[in-house]
């Protein structure tokens, strides 16, 4: 059966990736996915080889056939959503153009166009890709500038993942989630074998910690939790630690402030491809799973 382990953070820049990276180089041939769509950056230490490219597309977008607008405004009118511009006067009467990034995808203008001049076609959002990296296959996502539906390009992306891992008989799928608590996380976290939560020693790392604790018991998920460059500060280390047992997750390491990470990700290598004092730390945590 394949196990599912999801990394994740309450907050960015707790080091969330860097540990990905990390049981992607421990980890027996895991399929690994990036559900950080809006911001993935795990290719940049994996250095992905793109086998496969695929179009996403969700929801709908406006758009004016300006050889049948004849200028009446009825799209203008009924626009609550600013997207509707007037684009100057031609042969005496106004033409109209739809801002694709202001446009929500109502679909109101096509209704009351009475010339039915405005086509509703999907929206691209973005691409997925299906890559080859030396620690194994990666499926990740590029969203575009703008874009929507974050959540259901990551169930796509986890989709794809889990069914790599089925046709190959590969045991362990490896996701570095998105930060915060929305949709993209909820989409990440949903049906996963475990969560992990990275955190640091900060006062606003311990509030974000608790939010997303508090996400993983509603939706049911097992969580555990370690504190990244927790010898920065001891005393808030404990505190989020015993936070943590509270809200009933697992505690299973912590992982000291080494410089040898910044150096490791200028070079494009996990952390545990290096030498640094800070590989045995990660290496526990990731026995400690046990997956």
């Amino acid at each position: 059966m394949t196990k599912e382990l999801v990394v994740i953070s309450g907050k960015g820049g707790t080091g969330k990736t860097s540990v990905t990276a990390s049981f992607a180089v421990l980890a027996n041939s895991p399929v690994i996915c990036d559900c950080d769509v809006d911001a993935a950056d795990l290719h940049l230490i994996l250095s992905p080889r793109v086998n496969e490219r695929h179009e996403f597309r969700s929801g709908h977008e406006a758009v004016i056939r300006m050889a049948d607008c004849i200028g009446c405004g009825a799209c203008l009118a009924h626009c609550r959503f600013g997207a509707v511009r007037m684009n100057g006067k031609a042969a005496g009467e106004a033409t109209f153009v739809i801002d694709p990034v202001s446009c929500e995808g109502c679909g109101v203008c096509v209704r009351f166009c009475p010339e039915q001049a405005i086509d509703f076609p999907e929206r691209l959002c973005g691409e997925w890709m299906i890559s080859e990296t030396r620690c194994g296959p990666m499926i990740h996502a590029r969203l575009g500038v703008a874009a929507e539906n974050s959540g259901k390009l990551v169930s796509t992306v986890r989709r794809e993942a889990r069914r790599i891992a089925e046709e190959q008989g590969r045991s362990v799928v490896l996701a570095d989630g998105p930060p915060g608590i929305g949709c993209p996380v909820i989409a990440s976290v949903t049906g996963a074998t475990l969560v992990l939560v990275v955190t640091e020693p900060t006062v606003s790392g311990e509030h974000d910690l608790e939010r997303v604790l508090s996400l993983a018991r509603h939706f049911a998920i097992p969580a555990a939790v370690c504190v990244n460059k927790w010898d920065l500060n001891p005393e808030m280390t404990e505190r989020i630690e015993n936070r943590a047992r509270q809200a009933g997750a697992r505690v299973t390491g912590r992982i000291r402030y080494d410089r040898a990470v910044t150096l490791a990700q200028m070079q494009g290598r996990a952390v545990v491809e290096t030498e640094a004092p800070c590989v045995e730390d990660i290496q526990h945590i990731w026995d400690h799973l046990g997956l």
